[in-house]
């Protein structure tokens, strides 16, 4: 089986690590990952956490496809209720201006924050109720006919950027069917509905502009090494800084501590969301993602890299790259 592969890069900042060491592994992740075959790079929009650096979506991309020369890179996702889409097309119609033919543009439901957060980004939660137009509204920015009479997108007009659907239910399944465009179920953190959703998506594809045949994009999370035990260890610290990132609040917990919340029910939550995670040597990854991908139903694999720290996750994708891809 030949697995089409890519990579969902949340920029995290690890312990001790500043913002701009954070972007700099983003850039040599995505550097690695171009010459390793991999298909894409997605950053996702998050706001209010201090582990994750790519809340300016948009201007992440454009750093790192200025250091890239030709691997896709786009947003995995843009959370839409957080924008008005002219904002967006004008983003996204600028990259693709100056990166023509490597920029996606993945959309999401959820405001990817809080309320407080929300009130600070100045929206509205009921905005979410308006997701299914507001896609349509940016795909016509991006189009050649807008949907708001005497109201272009300048850069946005004619690009054609293509447009992902993002989801962890069967909401989105819908709605990508509905306007025939690929969907990405994220199951690296959401694994629940994965196979309801991927099914109902299939069944109800309607062709479009944009896409003839449905396409699924499935998340999984990998933790490759030169190691077994390696990886058992790295994939240990990666829960353990989801601990303080979900229950932190002030309080930094030490190893023992996240321990204890990890293997307590209230950390059952945790341990659910990386349901679907390849874990070791090489070869034993390789194995699991193309049973995953049989599982899901998955025409591409999008790969979050979960060893903690730039070096260790570099080492991961460039192992699985080396495998899978024959190259890195």
């Amino acid at each position: 089986m030949t697995l089409k592969l890519s990579i969902l890069d949340l920029a995290t900042i690890g312990p001790g690590q500043s913002v701009k060491e954070s972007l700099d592994g983003s850039v040599a992740l995505a550097q690695l990952a171009e010459d390793a075959g991999y298909s894409r790079v997605w950053y996702a929009e998050h706001h209010n956490m201090a582990s994750i650096a790519s809340s300016a979506t948009s201007v992440l991309i454009a750093h790192v496809a200025a250091h890239t020369k030709t691997i896709r890179l786009g947003a995995g996702g843009i959370m839409l209720p957080n924008h008005s889409p002219l904002t967006i097309a004008e983003q996204f119609g600028t990259l693709e201006s100056l990166h023509p033919g490597r920029i996606d543009l993945g959309l999401g439901r959820a405001p990817g924050s809080d309320q407080n957060t929300m009130r600070a980004l100045r929206r509205d939660p009921m905005v979410a109720d308006t997701f299914p137009q507001d896609v349509q509204e940016l795909q016509a920015f991006l189009g050649d006919s807008t949907l708001i009479p005497g109201v272009e997108a300048t850069p946005g007009k004619g690009t054609q950027v293509p447009l992902y659907i993002l989801g962890s239910s069967l909401f989105g399944a819908k709605l990508a069917a509905a306007l025939g465009l690929p969907y990405a179920f994220a199951s690296h953190f959401a694994p629940a509905a994965l196979q309801d959703a991927v099914r109902i998506y299939r069944e109800q594809f309607k062709p479009s502009a944009q896409l003839a045949e449905p396409y699924v994009i499935a998340g999984v999370n990998v933790v490759a090494a030169d190691s077994t035990a390696q990886a058992q260890v790295l994939l240990r610290d990666a829960l353990r800084q989801r601990v303080q990132t979900f229950f932190g609040r002030g309080h930094t917990f030490t190893d023992e501590e996240a321990d204890l919340v990890l293997d307590a029910p209230q950390g059952q939550h945790l341990r659910e969301m990386v349901k679907y995670s390849a874990v070791g040597e090489p070869a034993a990854v390789l194995e699991y993602l193309e049973g995953f991908a049989k599982h899901a139903d998955a025409d591409e694999l999008i790969v979050a890299h979960q060893a903690p720290g730039t070096e260790a996750k570099l080492r991961s994708a460039e192992l699985l790259g080396q495998i899978a891809l024959g190259q890195g």
